[in-house]
């Protein structure tokens, strides 16, 4: 049995998104949505080239970045 770095990754910037996605909804933090879109680009992807369903995660990173956005809007 073998360790996979890349499923290490993957998990981990799944883990990392939805924290600071929780935390920037919580205090309204702009940066703590940025960073939780970026971190979700990645995993998203991988299921880019899905033949199904599995195809439309793609779009899960807009809805952080969108609400980093209007944060950031607001806080102006």
């Amino acid at each position: 049995m073998s360790f996979y770095w890349a499923g290490l990754i993957f998990w981990l910037l799944i883990g990392v998104s939805l924290f600071l996605f929780i935390r920037g909804l919580w205090n309204t933090s702009w940066r703590s949505l940025l960073i939780s879109g970026i971190a979700l680009i990645l995993p998203s992807l991988y299921f880019f080239g899905a033949n199904n369903g599995f195809r439309l995660l793609v779009l899960l990173p807009v809805t952080p970045l969108l609400l980093a956005y209007y944060a950031k809007k607001e806080s102006i």
